[in-house]
């Protein structure tokens, strides 16, 4: 504890301008709530085709003005983000289109929707769609000169990675994502620009499509579930794109129309709400760790003092050993499937063997505490989430008592 003590003694600066991130992002979300007149029967959930949902229409509207888009869908239809994304790549995509990552290689479910290295059937390759992608420079920074050299106007779609995947490379804020919409808009302006937001919401003071990204998907059990979400993806853009990705979600002349909540919409309107401070405790406990795994003498990504692009924390370790016992004291130390005992093993849609510590109260909700790795070179554990730092500080606390006993 007194390491913990001593590490948050150098992190205040560091916190507040977390809180003062937070403080903003929660007066947006206030205004946009209070704009909707938000009243109880919002809560209601509706069955069958769900014609006239209230509150669904209305969070939607929310979730528009929040993120200063023409439109938005909000769905628990979307199973996760990588739905999100791929709804939009095939649902705006048509056979001899170009898709350009610009941001180096897509994280591995994404790739395996792209039909990048692998035959799968029904991929964006095998339906006559080419995709290229810009490698990122030697420290991990998008290569500007390659991408303006890259897009012309013949490229149908671009596409920007936030977050770092299963990498090293630092995740984008959004005034560098804003450069590369700059950039991509400035060569072809039609081409559409769309963000990967995943695990990005809120760690900042503008959103993706505050800057001219022309769609942004992402996951309601990541950040603006709030920890509450029980499951869906969101999709927010410019109208006729919206539209677009609706119609491939359920059918040309009905997609925003239908679509039944059948849960109790509270939970996406409360985890919204809360999601600004929820984000707050997990990137405070993200520098927690990165600050006294340092201090033990691993390599932290980010360091504990560079500015963040999202709630992931990678830390470098050892071997796929020492990658294994870090993840099952994150899982021990879960409020959830706390007796788990982890080990690697095939995923769908990963090509290595995978471990993810997740006790958490919604399944794989990586707003909550959880961690996961790949077993490969290098040998590294990325942690996300946090629903309070008072859990962070408990597993920061177990993780040092495991690690700075095996380093003496």
């Amino acid at each position: 504890m007194e390491i913990i003590r001593q590490a948050e003694l150098s992190l205040r600066e560091i916190f507040a301008g977390f809180e003062d991130i937070a403080y903003e992002n929660q007066a947006k979300v206030l205004k946009a709530f209070q704009k909707q007149r938000i009243r109880e029967y919002h809560f209601n959930p509706s069955t069958g085709y769900g014609y006239g949902d209230m509150g669904r229409d209305t969070l939607e509207d929310i979730y528009a003005d929040i993120f200063a888009a023409e439109d938005a869908l909000v769905r628990s239809q979307l199973v996760s983000g990588t739905h999100a994304i791929s709804a939009c790549l095939f649902g705006l995509l048509r056979t001899g289109d170009r898709l350009l990552s610009i941001t180096g290689s897509p994280y591995d479910t994404l790739a395996s929707i792209i039909g990048r290295d692998k035959k799968n059937r029904g991929t964006l390759v095998e339906r006559g769609i080419t995709y290229e992608e810009i490698a990122l420079k030697e420290m991990g920074e998008p290569d500007m000169q390659a991408i303006s050299q890259a897009i012309s106007e013949d490229i149908t779609m671009v596409l920007i990675q936030r977050s770092r995947g299963y990498n090293l490379r630092p995740s984008l804020d959004v005034d560098e994502i804003a450069a590369l919409i700059k950039l991509a808009k400035e060569k072809s302006p039609d081409t559409i620009v769309m963000v990967d937001n995943c695990y990005g919401e809120f760690t900042d003071y503008r959103e993706p499509s505050q800057c001219g990204a022309d769609i942004t998907a992402g996951s309601l059990i990541k950040n603006p579930g709030g920890g509450l979400a029980p499951s869906g993806g969101y999709i927010v853009g410019k109208r006729d794109l919206v539209e677009q990705v609706a119609f491939h979600i359920t059918a040309p002349g009905l997609g925003k129309k239908l679509g039944a909540s059948l849960l109790n919409n509270r939970l996406l309107y409360q985890g919204l709400f809360l999601a600004p401070h929820v984000v707050l405790q997990a990137l405070k406990g993200a520098a927690l760790l990165a600050h006294v795994f340092e201090q033990l003498g691993y390599r932290a990504f980010p360091k504990w003092n560079e500015k963040r692009g999202d709630i992931v924390q990678a830390i470098q370790l050892n071997d796929s050993q020492e990658v294994l016992n870090f993840c099952q004291i994150i899982q021990s130390s879960s409020p959830v499937d706390c007796d788990v005992r982890l080990e690697y093993a095939e995923l769908p849609g990963y090509d290595d063997e995978i471990v993810m510590a997740a006790g958490t109260f919604v399944q794989g909700s990586s707003i909550e505490m959880s961690c996961d790795a790949p077993l490969r070179e290098p040998y590294c554990a990325f942690i996300q989430g946090g629903l309070t730092y008072e859990h962070c500080r408990y597993v920061a606390m177990n993780l040092l008592e495991s690690f700075a006993l095996k380093s003496k």
